[in-house]
Order: structure tokens, then sequence, then C-alpha cells
């Protein structure tokens, strides 16, 4: 019987333990050319929601927009930063920056234009989204559909400090 508790326990505490994965360390571009690293971005703040987005992506320009509108509210609750990573090629991302700025969105935008970062996250569908807590990717979603923030909000708050 103890065999069988402790077999329980080990498996309660791998499965927990692997439901965080390490976050990559890659270098992205600043939106002014500058190169920087993941781990960089991701240290400076505890809790960050981190989305993967194109120019020609209609839904990912929609959660964009809808993060931009909930973002004070979202950073006063819970602490969260917002990431959106443009995983646009070389060619297209000269575009990036005027979308930005058109769009006024309020948080921090960098650049994947090798695409190194989306490679070794695995991402093959954009809007990606992640949430990492303390270096750790705790969430996943592909896609975007309205009224999917709010499931985004609920796991910020549970997870914020």
């Amino acid at each position: 019987m103890k065999i069988i508790h402790s077999l329980i326990f080990f498996v309660l505490l791998s499965s927990s333990l692997l439901g965080q994965e390490a976050f990559p360390n890659i270098s992205v571009k600043t939106l002014d050319g500058k190169t920087t690293n993941s781990q960089t971005i991701i240290n400076e703040h505890p809790l960050i929601v981190m989305t993967f987005w194109a120019t020609w992506c209609k839904p990912c320009h929609q959660e964009l927009n809808t993060f931009a509108d909930l973002y004070d509210d979202w950073k006063n609750t819970t602490g969260v930063e917002i990431i959106a990573i443009s995983t646009d090629d070389s060619r297209a991302s000269s575009k990036v920056k005027s979308i930005v700025s058109g769009n006024d969105w309020p948080f921090k935008v960098f650049l994947d234009d090798n695409g190194d970062l989306k490679r070794a996250l695995s991402i093959t569908n954009i809007p990606f989204l992640l949430i990492i807590k303390d270096g750790k990717i705790i969430h996943k979603h592909i896609g975007y559909t309205p009224g999917s923030e709010t499931k985004v909000f609920e796991i910020l708050k549970n997870n914020s400090k």
C-alpha cells in the first residue's frame, strides 16, 4: 500500500513539474532594430502575456487591439506585461512599426524576423499566446475568438502575486 501511495505522489509531483516549460534563450529585435535576448525580456517581469502575430493576420490584430483596450486594467490588477512578437519575415517587418504606431498599442513589440523564436517554441499557427510566470510557460493558446481574453484574464488573476 505504501508503494502505491508513493507512486501516486511521484506521478502527481512529476506532472505538476512538467506543466511548466522553460522559455528558450533566443535573440529578437526591438522596433528600432537593436538586438535583445528573449531571456532578458521575460526576466524583466514575473507575469507576461506573450502573443505571436503577423501584419497580414486579421485575428492577430483583433487580439492585439482587444489587449490594448484591456492593458491598463490587466496591469493594475495583476501586474502583467504584454509582449507582442511579430513573426513577419525581414521583407515584411518594415510594416510592423507603422502598424504598431497606427494602432497605438501600449505594450512592447519585438521582431522575430528570422523565425528563430517561433521555431524554438514549435509555433505553427498564429495568433499564438503564451502566459509566462517567473520565466516558465504556464499556458499556451492557438487562435483568437472574441471573448477568449476572459479566460486569459482569469489565468492571470490566479497567477498574480
